[in-house]
């Protein structure tokens, strides 16, 4: 009888260690609604490395800016578009962090509103003393206008060279692209300073569902960012899809650069499906997360009788998949096949429905911000 007790004991112990195993049955109901653990894993595991490997990348950016102003010709040109290029796409992986700090510094408007306001970037080249901190000048900074001045100034690499070398223009020229990316990198720094410093204690001790608590927080501007810059800037308004069915491709994300547009499109919402399931950013394990907390609700769909995670995840990847048929060149999809675009507008319009209504009235979080396309 002994040996038997003895067996089973091990046999259970056996089944709770293979179990600890898969991510869906490592957390328990009770440790599935464990605020802390999950706002220690978002700014441990995912937000804080995230920055600074985009940290990484940008510095690698401004030493191009810096070798091109240095030696402004068609091979550093070159050199110096990609390293932009790639920037780019990973900065499509911490926008959506725009809560806390972000959203304090507006790092979003200051690094990512488009299309960019090539007259106003011509005054403030003309202008050195021009204040680029105020709201009026969002659209005269940032990548949008990085790619203006990297890829609009000219039809040709040889006329973009020709536009930092003019003898009377060009030093201004250069001199405000370095200003833009010295910005882009002291906002940037001061957003991870505080990730890195009293911010993250903050973040991870208000562990309340108010209006000012972390959770909230972070759920109003993780849903804001599929709704408004995903859905919406990506997609509805260059599409028409949200504009009366006008199609505005001149509107798309990098538009003399026109053929990195879907890149950047398909980062930011892989970026999204990983932070909806807690992916760390280096190891790609999951940890406690909006997935795991609607688990440990719960919350299911009662036709289906599915859990609301999967549905919200089935839902994504149909529109992640869908994006991977698009064409590079978003502006191309617009004004070839624009109703392919429209048909990812309407399944992110589902995923805005699910998270906004659905996700939020089980988690109990109020949304605070408004949304003015009429939907």
């Amino acid at each position: 009888m002994k040996i038997k007790f003895i067996l089973i004991c091990l046999l259970f112990t056996i089944s709770i260690g293979a179990c600890k195993e898969t991510p869906s049955a490592q957390t328990s109901p009770e440790n599935g609604k464990d605020r802390e653990a999950l706002l220690m894993h978002y700014a441990d595991s995912l937000i804080i490395p995230a920055y600074s490997s985009f940290q990484n990348k940008f510095d690698s950016f401004q030493k191009q800016v810096d070798n091109f102003i240095g030696n402004p010709t068609q091979s550093n040109l070159i050199t110096l578009r990609n390293a932009w290029t790639s920037t780019y796409i990973q900065w499509q992986t911490v926008e959506l962090f725009d809560f806390g700090p972000a959203e304090t510094n507006t790092l979003r408007n200051f690094y990512n509103i488009y299309p960019a306001d090539t007259n106003g970037i011509i005054a403030n080249i003309a202008n050195s003393g021009a204040n680029l901190e105020l709201p009026a000048a969002y659209a005269h900074q940032g990548f949008p206008a990085l790619d203006y001045l990297l890829n609009g100034t000219a039809p040709s690499d040889t006329g973009i060279v020709n536009y930092f070398t003019h003898a009377t223009s060009g030093p201004q020229r250069t001199a405000y692209l370095k200003r833009l990316t010295d910005r882009m990198n002291l906002l940037l720094s001061g957003v991870i300073n505080e990730w890195k410093g009293a911010y993250r204690t903050t973040f991870i001790s208000k562990t309340g569902l108010d209006l000012n608590a972390s959770a909230s927080l972070m759920t109003n501007g993780f849903i804001l960012h599929y709704e408004r810059f995903i859905r919406a800037g990506k997609i509805g308004i260059p599409s028409g899809a949200i504009v009366n069915g006008i199609a505005a491709p001149e509107k798309v994300e990098a538009y003399y650069k026109k053929d990195i547009s879907q890149a950047l499109l398909k980062s930011a919402h892989l970026a999204y499906i990983k932070f909806f399931n807690g992916q760390a950013f280096y190891s790609g394990n999951t940890g406690p997360s909006f997935k795991t907390y609607l688990d440990a609700l719960g919350t299911k769909d009662q036709a289906s009788g599915k859990l609301l995670s999967q549905i919200i995840n089935d839902q994504l990847i149909v529109v992640d998949n869908k994006l991977v048929g698009l064409m590079p060149n978003l502006y191309q999809q617009i004004t070839s096949n624009n109703s392919a675009m429209n048909d990812v507008y309407t399944n992110m319009q589902t995923v805005v429905r699910l998270l906004k209504v659905d996700m939020t009235s089980a988690m109990s979080i109020t949304i605070t911000y408004t949304d003015n396309d009429g939907d």
